[in-house]
């Protein structure tokens, strides 16, 4: 967990004095467009999952394109947890718009070969189905912002940041998508969740770049639970590196599997 201390210092190109609620709803809708007018960065993400008394922890390390709305992430899942464990290869995640291609992940599919996904036929929209939230998509979730408040700065690994806690939907972020196959995507996340309401941390830099955000989802398991009780997952993704260029090397056809699998995250 990355750590954080509040500081004194000011922001340059940024009011000292916290912004009004409203101010802060504005500028956080804004985000996934100003990502895009940055371009490209790198990209760290964690699911972590509660669930019938157990948690697990799902690391993802790659980079996106914005503007192409693409990116790539190295997943390595906890062991138990189907393609994850001890001497396998992180599973590989390819994010186009609308599609997913997953390498090393599912039962029965050969190492050499890609699974294709829909992300819009997916329960929950492959918001956390995939074992990691994209960036682009954790972007777009804060088009949908209801309620917010500026906290002030704060310090995150030795940069100043201004922190921003507040209350996206679901709903609301895939009616204001940027895009046809992100408003496609979040809307099939709609029903997944039990509560479309999600809890967020943000953390802006001087030019109002994301550089951190955390949302708090609550959505319904595919199978019963021991407790009953929804599944908790805490999504988090951090950027940094802007400008790095993105390579996406898409697989051909021939190395597309069309069998049976199992579906990711299970």
């Amino acid at each position: 967990m990355i750590g954080l201390a509040v500081t004194g210092c000011s922001m340059v190109g940024a009011a000292a004095d916290t912004r009004t609620a409203r101010e802060a709803v504005e500028l956080l809708r804004q985000v996934p467009d100003l990502l895009a007018e940055a371009g490209s960065s790198r990209a760290r993400t964690a699911v972590e999952l509660a669930s019938g008394g157990t948690r697990i922890t799902i690391r993802g390390e790659g980079g996106f394109d914005y503007r192409r709305r693409a990116g790539e992430l190295a997943v390595t899942l906890p062991s138990g947890t189907g393609g994850g464990g001890a001497g396998r290869p992180p599973v590989t995640e390819l994010f186009l718009p609308g599609e997913l291609y997953m390498k090393n992940r599912g039962e029965g599919v050969p190492p050499d070969k890609w699974v294709r996904l829909d992300v819009s036929s997916i329960h929950d929209g492959n918001l956390v189905t995939g074992g990691a939230t994209d960036p682009i998509t954790a972007a777009e979730l804060l088009r949908g912002v209801q309620q917010a408040d500026d906290l002030g700065e704060v310090e995150v690994e030795g940069e100043i940041l201004r922190r921003f806690h507040g209350i996206t939907d679901i709903a609301a972020a895939a009616e204001a998508a940027g895009s046809r196959e992100s408003r496609e995507q979040l809307a099939a996340a709609v029903d997944g969740f039990t509560d479309t309401a999600v809890r967020f941390d943000a953390y802006l830099d001087d030019d109002g770049l994301l550089r951190q955000v955390r949302h708090h989802f609550s959505f319904a398991p595919t199978s019963p639970q021991p407790d009953g009780l929804p599944v908790q997952v805490i999504s988090t993704t951090v950027l940094y590196d802007f400008g790095t260029p993105v390579v996406i090397e898409m697989p051909p056809a021939e190395h597309i599997y069309t069998g049976a699998v199992a579906s990711p995250g299970g």
